[in-house]
């Protein structure tokens, strides 16, 4: 602290601060009653829909060109699928732009053709040339196949006008563990969530697609190979559905029309196509790659860059139609893929996605829990303390045989630092019931080679739907490991509901403090936690699009030895509305009670900063906005102000994007925390640039400049691609590293570390079509 003005100063704001925030939490509790009184009678109410709707695959013999251009006379005389209805923003109201599309198929491939029509071409949002881009974004049409026909698992393939490939697959109709709070107090990172997502949009198949636009709107081909696919033995009969998004309205529309509180991924609104007779082939394909790198470590000393190559890859075989093999060698640790960086001001680890191709396929099957305890999370094999290890090899048979979803997985990685390496075992079993529900068992081994040293988890599953709006979920888990004993159960029981007013969560955890699940995703251990939340849909016909008030709560109470049963860990009351206009812009305007109990003293990360045990509580206003992300330029802005722990913070972040077409996008991103706690004072900083260049939808220059002084870096990432099939391709990638500091003083000789990368890998068919 400075002189005695300064202090002062300091308490004036204190306590101006708490005073705001007690006015904030008045006027949000009196809008919140308020909402919550309006009578649904006065909002637009949605107009009904029909029955699910029925088209029909055409077989022929000449397929046609995938050009996007619609010229082949394949099309002509084929069945019109069409009579979309809108999802947003009228619900249950005939789609505003005509879309027809029609479906043929030969014996290697199904294929789409769309017609958007759009009586305003100019306009049409293409939105980025990049794979994978969010459709919700742009103008776009994505449609999800039901090919075991059993309104829970699908494959999504969509594109925009910009004719990018976006494809994914669905499990457990695309929900994961439902709504949880409780990811642990970040300013930066509120919620986090794992491998329990329910749509894997990381996985890449092999298929193509071309879209072309003129003055009557744009077009689609869709080419999707049979051999990409898995199926069942009903192969006649898979459901259907296809959306199509106007980004200018704002406005999704649906074939087969879902309610409002739903979207694309549930399945039981789904349309029905016949016709179809996909071969049964015994497909074989092979993905070797070949990677050589170059890389110099200036912090422990290397005098010259180093070298090294690798050569690996995955082979897939089906073994039935529905059910798949795969086999891996030396895998690939997606050397290209880099990580955001994050600021983390809490006690608990912050959860990074898998990007490693092999672990992707299928990985719905494998996900049990979620939200804060994934008991399988693939990142966790091949890594240790931290540190990579080789994986030297492994097997994967997934898909459905008999009716059940299964998933067998076993890993060998090697030896690393002295260490042997470990083996990894995985087995997956879910069998798929009506009206949405399903019960399932896992299985997840890790064992070290000669050693007694292992680890095991067990856990069983349930889900069951009660009529179209409430969904109950359960798990009840155990772990083994040498040298713990009792306190290793897990339990979660999770009701949530849904219609188009109101959306309704409520859920109950216990969490032994021996619960050790080496191969999941834990944050925290030995605790019961609750949490509750209630949200209300508001409609009005002027000004807003949607108003969204809502209240939540989800405390943390400790089980574990030596502390007292029921201490309160963390908390939160949120009270909250969120704004939505007509362009998809969206204000939060919410409060936070917020309490924070320490068991033993807490080191802030890098920082000299330590707050003692002790129980911290207090109010956080927080706002959010953000604007249009489909505009040439957009913001996202969010800052909390308030308590935190045994002072106050201010955190603030931001990104601001700018696009040019759909062939440039570059955007700044900026995280700021400044905190003062009766310990001392502190500010964390993190800003980020990101470049990208799309020269077609499958060639790309993109750059990653970061800086978080939580961690003293300075990286940056260069990284050039062109893509073949399936997300595979040549990859050229730069990595820099430096010490801010030492860049700031001009004490530093040279980088921390520079690495140049070069990868190729190619999928290639062995047999089959």
């Amino acid at each position: 602290m400075g002189d005695g003005s300064d202090y002062l100063l300091l308490l004036d704001l204190k306590l101006l601060g708490k005073q705001l925030n007690k006015r904030i939490v008045l006027a949000q509790l009196l809008t919140i009653g308020l909402w919550l009184s309006i009578p649904l009678s006065l909002q637009p109410q949605q107009a009904t829909s029909g029955s699910r709707p029925t088209a029909s695959a055409s077989q022929i013999s000449n397929p046609p060109v995938v050009d996007g251009r619609m010229e082949d006379v394949a099309w002509e005389e084929i069945p019109i699928i069409t009579g979309f209805v809108q999802r947003e923003p009228m619900d249950g109201f005939p789609a505003t732009e005509r879309t027809e599309v029609r479906v043929v198929f030969d014996e290697e491939a199904l294929y789409f053709g769309v017609w958007a029509y759009d009586s305003n071409p100019g306009g049409i949002i293409a939105g980025d040339q990049i794979r994978d881009y969010e459709v919700q974004d742009s103008d776009a049409v994505v449609m999800i196949l039901d090919t075991y026909n059993d309104d829970q698992n699908g494959f999504v393939f969509g594109t925009t006008p910009a004719g990018i490939e976006y494809d994914g697959q669905v499990a457990n109709e695309g929900q994961g563990s439902g709504r949880f709070l409780g990811g642990g107090f970040n300013p930066q990172r509120r919620f986090q969530s794992g491998s329990g997502a329910g749509f894997n949009k990381n996985w890449d198949g092999s298929w193509e697609v071309a879209t072309s636009i003129d003055a009557e709107g744009w077009y689609a081909e869709f080419r999707i190979p049979f051999n990409t696919l898995r199926y069942g033995g009903n192969n006649e009969t898979w459901g259907l559905n296809i959306s199509r998004r106007i980004r200018r309205l704002n406005e999704e529309s649906f074939w087969s029309s879902v309610p409002r509180e739903f979207n694309l991924y549930r399945l039981n609104y789904a349309g029905t196509m016949i016709g179809l007779d996909p071969p049964f082939q015994r497909l074989g394909t092979v993905t070797p790659y070949v990677l050589s790198s170059t890389a110099r470590n200036y912090e422990i000393g290397e005098s010259s860059f180093g070298s090294d190559v690798n050569i690996g890859g995955e082979a897939k075989v089906q073994v039935t139609q529905g059910l798949t093999l795969d086999v891996t060698a030396n895998t690939d640790f997606a050397q290209v893929e880099v990580d955001d960086q994050q600021i983390n001001l809490t006690r608990f680890s912050l959860l990074f996605p898998e990007k490693r191709a092999f672990f992707l396929e299928n990985a719905g099957f494998f996900a049990v829990g979620g939200g804060g305890a994934d008991l399988f999370f693939s990142r966790n094999i091949g890594i240790v303390d931290g540190g990579r290890v080789p994986i030297k090899g492994g097997g994967r048979l997934s898909g459905k045989a008999g009716g059940m979803n299964l998933g067998l997985l076993h890993i060998q990685t090697g030896d690393s630092g002295g260490r042997q390496g470990d083996a990894y075992s995985v087995a997956r079993v879910a069998r798929e019931l009506p009206n949405r529900s399903r019960i399932g068992a896992l299985v997840v081994d890790r064992y070290r080679g000669g050693t007694s040293d292992h680890n095991r988890t067990y856990a069983a599953d349930v889900r069951v739907g009660v009529g179209e709006a409430v969904t109950v979920t359960s798990f009840l888990a155990q772990t083994e490991t040498p040298g713990l004993s009792d306190k290793e159960r897990a339990f979660d029981l999770t009701v949530n509901g849904r219609t188009r007013d109101w959306a309704l969560t409520l859920q109950g955890r216990e969490i032994g403090e021996n619960f050790n699940p080496e191969v999941g995703f834990l944050p925290r251990k030995g605790y019961r936690y609750y949490q509750s939340h209630l949200m209300r849909y508001l409609r009005p016909s002027q000004i807003f699009r949607e108003i969204r008030p809502h209240v939540s709560y989800f405390t943390y109470r400790s089980r574990k030895t030596g502390i007292r049963r029921g201490f309160e860990e963390s908390s939160r009351l949120h009270i909250d509305t969120h704004w939505e206009w007509p362009s998809g812009m969206v204000l939060y305007t919410g409060t936070n009670w917020i309490s924070e109990g320490l068991s033993q003293p807490f080191a802030i990360q890098g920082t000299d900063v330590v707050v003692p045990k002790g129980s911290y509580d207090g109010w956080e206003a927080a706002f959010v906005l953000t604007t249009d992300a489909s505009a040439p330029v957009s913001l996202d802005a969010r800052t909390n102000f308030g308590s935190f722990l045994s002072g106050n913070s201010l955190s603030t972040t931001g990104s601001l994007t700018v696009r040019r077409g759909s062939s440039f996008t570059t955007s700044l991103r900026l995280g700021y925390n400044d905190v003062s706690l009766a310990e001392g004072e502190f500010e964390t900083k993190l800003i980020g640039m990101n470049f990208g260049y799309f020269f077609t939808p499958r060639i790309y220059l993109q750059s990653l400049v970061q800086y978080s002084d939580q961690i003293d870096r300075l990286s940056a990432n260069l990284r050039f691609g062109w893509l073949n099939t399936a997300g595979t391709g040549l990859f050229v990638v730069y990595n820099d590293i430096q010490g801010f500091e030492d860049l700031v003083t001009g004490m530093a000789s040279g980088p921390l570390g520079r690495s140049l990368t070069i990868k190729y890998n190619r999928q290639l068919n062995v047999f089959g079509s």
